[in-house]
């Protein structure tokens, strides 16, 4: 009755707009007095400190700052060229751009927000320009910015990875297939729409001009190399190759001597802002996550279910429909650090593999991010399309299909997200 009474206490409070954070601290704190006096307070300053200050954690910031670097240096026109003279012939080439530039700036920034803000800024009036409708620019956007966090390097992943004590490493080789799936799935769906409605294509083929973007673009294409090699090769950690990507932005930037400092500026302080919220979500868990363990809640949980089933593929289900629920309502962080130190346990009682299971939860969250009423990507697509966020999730109904087939698949064929995790590390 407790545990239903707290539970019933931190949605209410999150229903009335209160921070997250604030709500499962107030309610973890609550359960500690409740269920073992005011004396289990006098270390919950210090747990939490130790519980925000793990060295994984350090990357979250680094790739924040990375996309923040790239996008003001001039990187990111930089691609959009090259990948227009590449696939702009094509009819609905933009929309084919977008989701292009999208897988691209996945690889170096995390985050599906920072993707959207970055990329629709620029591609949303164009498209609009163009003839594209600002429903259908606002939904390719949304869609291709949650590449970001199925992609390596994903700020969801590494906040999983901390959450459930695995591999953070194994985590973002698992995401490349799903990722480039996703990729593709959504410039078949763009195409059937350009198709449909006769979008324009943007040039012709010329293989001079590819190979003028191609040179242009050739210093940018060095930082997925250090940071998807580095991590693939042994070399670096994930913290590591955060490091590494600031680094490598910053030179490149300079390379091309146009930065925009009042942009990074901008971009900086949005970066610490989004850090901060996640970093508190972090600390304010581990007082939530300390009554649950000692309630013996997640323990409980794992029983129940495998009293109902102890098929692998059931549970899957189960949890996967649990995911999609919680994504409606919680953004992608406080989703993982509320439920997932809940149900490791009953992942580890069922003999699922804690990286398979981690990238069907960040395949999930990423649906959550583009379905209504918290949606935080495609509320931001929308804003700077200035279209009505229901208007486009009519039309992005169709690339959140896309989403969902690609999670069925990774779920039940694991062999799809885990054969570079075998052939790599195991």
């Amino acid at each position: 009755m407790l545990i239903f009474a707290i539970f019933v206490g931190l949605m209410l409070m999150i229903c009335i707009n209160v921070p997250i954070a604030v709500a499962l601290a107030m309610c973890g704190v609550i359960g500690l007095v409740l269920t073992e006096g005011v004396d289990s307070l006098v270390t919950i300053a210090l747990d939490m400190y130790d519980g925000s200050t793990k060295f994984s954690l350090i990357a979250i910031p680094m790739f924040v700052l990375a996309g923040a670097i790239m996008n003001a240096g001039g990187i990111t026109d930089r691609l959009i060229n090259f990948v227009s003279s590449l696939i702009g012939f094509v009819r609905g080439g933009l929309a084919m751009v977008n989701i292009g530039v999208s897988l691209f700036f996945a690889e170096i920034s995390g985050s599906a927000v920072a993707d959207v803000a970055a990329m629709g800024s620029i591609l949303i009036p164009q498209m609009k320009k163009r003839g594209y409708s600002k429903e259908f620019s606002a939904a390719v956007t949304s869609s291709s910015a949650s590449l970001a966090i199925i992609i390596p390097p994903s700020i969801p992943m590494i906040l999983y990875a901390a959450s459930a004590n695995t591999s953070v490493e194994q985590l973002f080789v698992a995401g490349v297939v799903p990722g480039l799936l996703g990729a593709a799935g959504l410039m078949g769906v763009a195409y059937f729409f350009a198709k449909r409605y006769n979008f324009p294509t943007e040039e012709a083929f010329n293989m001079p001009r590819v190979r003028e973007t191609f040179v242009d673009a050739l210093p940018a294409f060095g930082l997925p190399i250090i940071i998807l090699g580095g991590i693939f090769g042994g070399f670096v950690t994930a913290t590591e190759a955060a490091g590494l990507a600031v680094l490598a932005a910053i030179v490149v930037s300079a390379w091309y001597r146009n930065i925009d400092w009042s942009h990074l500026r901008r971009a900086m302080l949005d970066g610490g802002i989004q850090t901060a919220v996640v970093m508190l979500l972090v600390a304010a868990s581990v007082l939530m996550g300390g009554f649950l363990t000692r309630a013996q809640i997640p323990q409980q949980l794992a029983e129940s279910i495998l009293s109902i089933t102890t098929q692998q593929w059931a549970i899957l289900l189960i949890l996967n429909f649990f995911f999609l629920i919680i994504g409606f309502f919680l953004h992608s962080a406080a989703a993982i650090i509320l439920v997932i130190p809940i149900v490791i346990p009953l992942i580890t009682a069922a003999g699922i593999d804690p990286v398979h299971f981690g990238l069907i939860v960040t395949l999930n969250l990423a649906i959550g991010q583009q379905t209504p009423p918290v949606a935080s990507v495609l509320i931001t697509a929308c804003s700077v399309a200035r279209a009505n966020i229901w208007e486009v999730s009519k039309v992005n109904v169709w690339f959140v299909g896309v989403l969902l087939a690609v999670l069925m698949l990774c779920t039940y064929v694991p062999s799809v997200p885990m054969f570079l995790v075998e052939y790599f590390y195991r």
